[in-house]
């Protein structure tokens, strides 16, 4: 019988080998978004995959705006999830929001996970001194307002083909939006002020699991600039950059991501 912690992500395990990949999947996503790179990984890697709470099919019931109001309860998740499959010396593949996630729950169990991979990461989305994460506050007032204002507009008009890029492949961008759907607004504008409002950077140099920096090379929500600093504050980290337009590699190029991570893997 599934316990409360897999119902509570919807959490899937397939796969062969005895390494595991974990899976997390970025705002607006779901872990249908890793289809392609499943694929490649699933007869040689155990693979996890789940729903942070709100997103996909998890329990939406679960959802609390004390605990998710920053990022550091979905990491609360990911440890628990990974106690509950007993897992350690894991490989956590992290998009977006959950490179993050990843980071602040190596930080405090470091021994769950032997390499993390962040792709699209950002440990701060606003501009600052000397820093260019791509934002500026007004950009993401106007960003609060539009989502608050129509919700559905705003992820089909706006968000979900600036997000997806390749224009000339709407598919992408509506199958975006419609895992973006399935979020409820207020979730969706709870998370977006978590993580644009986020700042990380202190806690780079303290992440001791070797990590890898896939940077794509047009990425609307995380400039190039933004990849260059990760691997420069990260100890034991690389930067890999691949051709790839869109925040969502993994859907838009998928080859490209997946002959990154084989070749970090089987350093």
């Amino acid at each position: 019988m599934a316990t409360h912690i897999i119902k509570r992500n919807h959490v899937n395990v397939q796969g062969q080998g005895n390494q595991t990949l974990i899976f997390a999947h970025g705002f607006g996503s779901d872990q249908t978004a890793w289809r392609h790179i499943v694929a490649a990984f699933e007869s040689d890697y155990r693979i996890v995959l789940f729903d942070h709470v709100g997103a996909g099919q998890s329990d939406f019931n679960a959802y609390s705006r004390s605990r998710y109001s920053s990022l550091y309860g979905y990491a609360e998740d990911l440890l628990e999830l990974c106690a509950e499959l007993k897992l350690t010396h894991s490989i956590l593949v992290g998009h977006s929001v959950s490179a993050m996630v990843g980071l602040l729950a190596s930080l405090i169990e470091p021994q769950r996970f032997s390499r993390l991979i962040f792709m699209g990461a950002s440990p701060r989305y606003l501009n600052d001194v000397d820093y260019h994460g791509g934002f500026e506050q007004s950009d993401l007032d106007a960003l609060y307002g539009a989502m608050s204002a129509n919700y559905e507009a705003w992820v089909c008009g706006f968000f979900a083909p600036l997000m997806m890029g390749n224009p000339e492949r709407p598919s992408l961008a509506r199958e975006y939006a419609g895992t973006m759907a399935v979020v409820r607004p207020d979730i969706a504008l709870a998370l977006a002020r978590a993580i644009f409002q986020s700042d990380f950077r202190a806690h780079l140099s303290r992440l001791t699991v070797p990590t890898l920096i896939i940077q794509s090379s047009d990425d609307k929500a995380v400039p190039p600039e933004v990849g260059r600093y990760l691997a420069s504050q990260i100890p034991k980290s690389q930067l890999v950059n691949i051709n790839a337009q869109g925040h969502v590699p993994h859907l838009s190029a998928p080859d490209e991501v997946i002959r990154a991570i084989r070749a970090y893997l089987v350093e």
